[in-house]
This record gives structure tokens, C-alpha cells and sequence, in this order.
């Protein structure tokens, strides 16, 4: 009866107020992964964790992964995974986000893009996943994306019912708040390890 209450009370929110509701299920490992979001017009469902789609991305494709998300743009909500292959080829993975059974893979192969990645994840010693976890004391964790410009490299990661993004350091795994062009943001004092830190 409670759960019925809650969920009718969670509803009428997002409809009156206009806000976006959030929800969250058991991902199978005792993390949480968003169920809801009405904040962009759908409602994106994931019972799978970024963590549970990376393994089943490296399952179908062993490789490296440079980026997940919950992509909802496509006709059907699925976790997107791009891992590096061998070589210059790359793939991209689709997983569902209530089984974890991948949906489909396409083949890429660019030898800039490929060699680049490559050169920012050596000696790196935070993976995808690891960063993924790092972060999901934030938050729920709906995508990670290896970032690099000239001044340092990092994992991007953004959490569910947040503006903020994360940064967490290539080497040493620490999150910081990312900042914005102003260099505002939480944690604004701190930043994630670049390419020139020592661990």
C-alpha cells in the first residue's frame, strides 16, 4: 500500500510540477540504476549499471573501453559502449539496460581517432569501469567518456538528477566536480589527475 502511495505521490509531482521524476531499481550488483528520468521529455530505463554494461560490452567485444551511456536518442533506451579492438578497429555496443544482453555491435575503423585513445589510456591506471564506480558515489552514473585537450586528460562522467559532472583522474581515480568555463564548480579547488601528476 506504501509503495503504491509513494509511486502515485512520485507521478503526480512530475506531472503537476513539470519536474522530472527519478526512480531507481536494484542494478543485480546492490547499486542502483535509474529507472526514470522525465527530464528530457522520455522516460530512459536502465536496470543495468554503467559497470554491468561495460562487462557485457567486453564479453561481445574484448578491447578497452573510451566510453559508455544511456542513450535514449534511437527508438529503444540502450547503454551504449564504444571499446577499442586491435589495431585501428573500434566497435560500439549496444546493451539492453533491463537484461544486459547486448542488442547489437557496428565495426569502425579510424587510425587517428584509434592511435589518439590509445596514447592517452598508456600508463593510465583508472579504466572506464573503475571510473564508473569511482563516480557512483555521486550519483547514478549515466555515462562515462574518456576527455582529453592539451592541458590533461580525464574520465568525464555525468550522474542521473544532476547538472554537475564528474572528472576522475586516469591515474589515480580521484572525482572531482568538473568545472565550467568560469572554473566554477564543487570541489572547484581540486582538480583530477592530468597526464603531469604523480601518483
Amino acid at each position: 500500500m506504501k509503495r503504491n502511495i509513494v509511486i502515485a505521490a512520485v507521478t503526480a509531482t512530475a506531472l503537476i510540477g513539470g519536474g522530472a521524476a527519478v526512480a531507481f531499481a536494484d542494478g543485480g550488483d546492490g547499486k542502483k540504476g535509474v529507472v526514470a528520468d522525465g527530464s528530457a521529455g522520455r522516460a530512459p530505463t536502465s536496470e543495468v549499471t554503467a559497470v554491468q554494461a561495460i562487462d557485457a560490452a567486453l564479453k561481445e567485444r574484448p578491447g578497452t573501453v573510451v566510453s559508455v551511456e544511456l542513450d535514449d536518442e534511437r527508438d529503444a533506451t540502450a547503454w551504449e559502449v564504444d571499446v577499442l579492438g586491435s589495431g585501428t578497429t573500434s566497435y560500439t555496443v549496444r546493451v539492453d539496460p533491463a537484461s544486459g544482453k547486448v542488442l547489437g555491435t557496428g565495426t569502425d575503423r579510424d587510425e587517428d581517432d584509434a592511435a589518439q585513445e590509445r596514447r592517452v589510456l598508456e600508463g593510465a591506471g583508472v579504466d572506464a569501469r573503475e571510473a564508473a564506480r569511482a563516480a557512483a558515489a555521486k550519483g547514478v552514473v549515466t555515462s562515462v567518456d574518456l576527455d582529453d585537450d592539451e592541458r590533461s586528460a580525464r574520465w568525464s562522467v555525468e550522474t542521473a538528477g544532476s547538472e554537475q559532472e564528474w572528472q576522475v583522474g586516469l591515474k589515480t581515480g580521484k572525482v572531482t566536480a568538473e568545472r565550467d568555463d568560469s572554473g566554477s564548480g564543487e570541489d572547484s579547488g581540486e582538480d583530477a589527475d592530468s597526464d603531469s601528476d604523480e601518483d
